[in-house]
């Protein structure tokens, strides 16, 4: 939902997460732009935390062709919402639905002999995407078994259980443009390519780069790129200026004046140093706030950045806004594009000492969005 469709009480009474669309449609044009192959617009995690169906729509509207997730239980309400374009749904267990899959469309990644065999056994015709470690030593089939799986899956093809449509992988260090572990992750993918083509496979798609290879690694676009984070304004590589799509804020739930010395918080980790003004804004660690956060954080009021002191509390954080007074009801801006001064999801990330990632995909259930 975008800032501008979300109802009014949502933005006055409470924090409330605001995703601007058009910094989605922007990212999906320059991604697009930046390799012939098709592009799949990845919407796992309920779209990074934005909103999968919003987010998938977009990006289909800018030059996505196909769409990806995790489960088989993201990708049935993609189907559900009348979206009919491809589907890829990568990591399942294998007692998962695919019969249900099956019926739906939606492509299912291979990445071991028993997913295929659950596969085959769940109905005819499955679209399958065979899938490599390429290096991770995560998901996909180990190259000690890539062969085994490349003539199960002939074989399978053979008695029409399924089409084997794609070919897949996934680079450990494209954050990191030239790490030699890239080249490596290309050398064994090309590897996996010829080995299912001697098993008498003729795959059409092959995919091997996401974000950050889709921006810096041309030589892993192959047929088709995987793009998630970078719809939303996020370059794990930092060589891209991407538009940020999220903002979160919240109102001023009270204040008050506090002399110099006065502790605040549990713990009474921080402690007045002078006279000063206290916002409480009703925003904490289970709303998606890191509690690491606490006493490095800042949000913006009245247009400047003001400090969060004390420990990040479950519900409540409580910001040092020194001699100004604000009232309560005053909207606090905890992230946003960085265009005004406010700051920034990366900001954040660096504050927790983690990704920013995990800061968009952990906003919780209870901010509006």
């Amino acid at each position: 939902m975008t800032a501008l469709a979300m109802p009014v009480t949502a933005r006055r009474h409470g924090p409330a997460l605001h995703v601007d669309l058009g910094a989605v449609a922007a990212n999906t044009r320059l991604f697009a732009e930046r390799t012939d192959g098709a592009l799949m617009a990845v919407v796992k995690a309920d779209g990074f935390g934005h909103g999968a169906l919003d987010v998938a729509r977009t990006a289909l509207a800018n030059g996505a062709s196909w769409l990806g997730v995790t489960s088989i239980d993201e990708a049935l309400p993609l189907r559900d919402a009348g979206l009919r374009v491809p589907v890829l749904s990568w990591l399942n267990p294998v007692d998962a639905d695919f019969g249900r899959a099956i019926a739906s469309g939606i492509d299912l990644a291979v990445p071991c002999r028993d997913h295929l065999d659950a596969i085959t056994r769940a109905g005819l015709g499955a679209r399958v995407h065979l899938q490599l470690d390429t290096g991770m030593a995560r998901d996909g089939a180990p190259p000690s078994d890539w062969g085994a799986l490349c003539r199960a899956a002939r074989h399978a093809e053979r008695l029409g259980r399924v089409s084997v449509v794609g070919v897949m992988g996934h680079l450990g260090c494209a954050d990191v443009p030239g790490h030699p572990a890239n080249a490596a992750g290309r050398v064994r993918f090309a590897w996996g390519v010829e080995m299912a083509r001697a098993a008498g496979l003729r795959p059409p798609l092959r995919h091997l780069a996401a974000t950050a290879a889709t921006l810096t690694d041309p030589l892993s676009h192959h047929t088709l790129s995987r793009v998630g984070a970078g719809l939303v304004g996020i370059d794990p590589s930092g060589s891209t200026r991407l538009a940020p799509a999220m903002t979160l804020t919240a109102p001023v739930v009270a204040v008050r004046r506090v002399r110099a010395g006065t502790p605040v918080g549990y713990g009474h980790d921080w402690t007045a140093p002078r006279a000063t003004n206290l916002a409480l804004l009703p925003l904490g660690y289970a709303d998606g706030l890191p509690r690491a956060t606490g006493g490095r954080a800042e949000v913006q009021l009245r247009g400047r950045r003001c400090p969060v002191v004390g420990r990040v509390s479950m519900d409540q954080v409580v910001v040092d806004v020194g001699s100004d007074v604000v009232a309560v009801g005053e909207s606090a801006t905890v992230f946003g594009t960085g265009h005004g001064g406010e700051p920034t999801v990366a900001e954040w990330a660096a504050w927790a000492d983690t990704i920013e990632h995990e800061i968009v995909t952990g906003i919780g259930a209870r901010v509006a969005r």
